[in-house]
């Protein structure tokens, strides 16, 4: 993994320095080079040190985007595109240099369809944003990674979150894009169909390349309904195996749960402290149902009657907002709540994805592992789609302690790859998976290499990202 490696590229000064100039000549105001701005469009999220752009770009409007791109293009400079900095894995460094192109002034709703439940909207748009401009149309974008990420940054890391197990993941939620590829020219990939036989899937193809085939400029996103009732619970088990089961059972199950998320004995302990809960400091599963006051009650039944088998605690369901709001919010916080286990340290969060099946097998493995070599490491995970994230604690200035961390990651992305899953579920791979990418992909890399220079044949769309050129 060797992160603390990851190096700079080379750098087209030349090329640089003629689009700096052409870049404030076009922007004014509009383009910044102070070092405080460029320090906040780098990567500084996790222990991957950031890498910082030699300019931060503000476009209004596709046409200065296709602008900003015939300059790049014709200099040989990299673009890196910005939404809110929340990915984890490195995305929005510079390792090239380059100009950061930050899209939040393009962040407009472009049109509602709620007959025909989608709505398309500028990349800069963030999902909370959304979601408050859609609550009078009965509708909602259920896609919810946690942080208030924009539309147009997990389109771009196909990002998933807490809702995935019941509404998919953004491969599954965006109909169509529009972007600015190589040629300086908005393409768009899709209409408004919900389904198609036409073509090449374009919009798959720009859904999850991390900003390195082309800069998005609008989503055309699938909605949902706004259920009747939602109602969320949380219950406590023996072990961490046994909350595994339940969620494989409740999944094999059909029981349409809306989110399933498992929490181990070490989170919890940092949950309650950071959000000033008080459950069991125990694996725990927070759980959440969609549907009308029968359908919900229902589900809530058979989830209870299938979580006893495993020795659960009584499981402790409300529908009362406010209740629910400080279950998820105190979720959403894990991250902050697993820093304040030790506020010396440095973390590293990574993800891993298994088939449901083998979720068991790999947490319960997990935790062996984290219990031999004597680390630091609470665990978190969207467990009904078999994802769980793992909050490393370490010493970022102990070079011991870096390799201790880098080993135990290698061997999480091993274990998950030998039980035939994935090395991430929705972090994507940035910088900081690249390694693991090529041992779960092997020769298909070539083909992605191909594409990449086909649609960027200059590299100039967040070059070091990925893989290696």
């Amino acid at each position: 993994m060797a992160l603390k490696a990851i190096k700079a590229g080379n750098r087209n000064e030349t090329g640089i320095a003629a689009a700096l100039r052409l870049m404030g000549d076009r922007f004014g105001d509009r383009f910044q080079t102070g070092e405080a701005i460029r320090a906040q469009h780098a990567h500084t999220t996790t222990y991957i040190p950031a890498q910082l752009p030699d300019g931060v770009v503000y476009p209004d409007s596709a046409a200065e985007v296709e602008a900003i791109v015939a300059i790049a293009s014709e200099h040989g400079v990299p673009l890196i595109a910005f939404g809110t900095g929340s990915s984890l894995e490195g995305h929005i460094n510079a390792p090239h240099g380059g100009i950061s192109v930050d899209m939040s002034r393009m962040d407009k709703v472009l049109e509602v369809n709620a007959s025909d439940f989608d709505c398309t909207v500028q990349p800069g748009i963030t999902r909370e944003a959304l979601n408050v401009y859609l609550r009078d149309t009965g509708l909602f974008f259920p896609i919810d990674p946690g942080a208030n990420a924009s539309i147009g940054g997990m389109a771009s890391t196909r990002a998933s979150g807490t809702n995935a197990v019941r509404y998919g993941t953004m491969k599954d939620n965006v109909l169509a894009v529009t972007a600015v590829t190589a040629g300086a020219k908005e393409i768009r990939t899709a209409h408004r169909a919900k389904k198609s036989s036409a073509g090449y899937d374009l919009t798959r193809l720009f859904v999850g390349a991390e900003g390195t085939l082309g800069i998005l400029t609008s989503i055309t996103l699938r909605l949902q309904g706004i259920p009747e009732l939602i109602a969320g619970g949380v219950s406590s088990f023996p072990s961490v195996g046994d909350a595994c089961n339940t969620v494989i059972l409740t999944i094999q199950s059909g029981i349409p749960v809306a989110r399933i998320e498992l929490l181990d004995a070490l989170q919890m302990k940092a949950s309650n402290a950071y959000s000033g809960l008080s459950f069991p400091e125990a694996p725990t599963l927070f759980v959440e149902f969609h549907g009308n006051a029968e359908s919900v009650a229902l589900q809530s039944k058979q989830f209870a009657e299938i979580a006893a088998e495993f020795g659960s605690s009584e499981f402790q369901w409300t529908a009362n907002t406010e209740e629910r709001n400080a279950l998820w919010k105190a979720r959403h916080n894990a991250y902050w709540a697993q820093k304040s286990l030790a506020p010396g340290l440095a973390i590293l969060s990574t993800d891993v994805c298994v088939p449901i099946s083998r979720l068991a097998d790999c947490v319960e493995a997990t935790h062996e592992d984290i219990a031999a070599h004597g680390l630091i490491a609470p665990i978190v995970g969207h467990a009904g789609d078999g994802n769980f994230h793992v909050g490393l604690l370490f010493d970022d200035k102990d070079d011991a302690d870096i390799a201790k961390a880098e080993a135990f990651v290698a061997r999480l992305n091993g274990r998950a790859l030998a039980m035939d899953g994935t090395c991430t579920g929705e972090h994507g791979i940035g910088q900081g998976k690249m390694p693991f990418l090529e041992a779960e992909l092997g020769d298909a890399l070539d083909l992605m290499r191909q594409v990449k220079r086909a649609l960027d044949p200059g590299n100039i769309f967040n070059p070091g990202k990925i893989f290696a050129m």
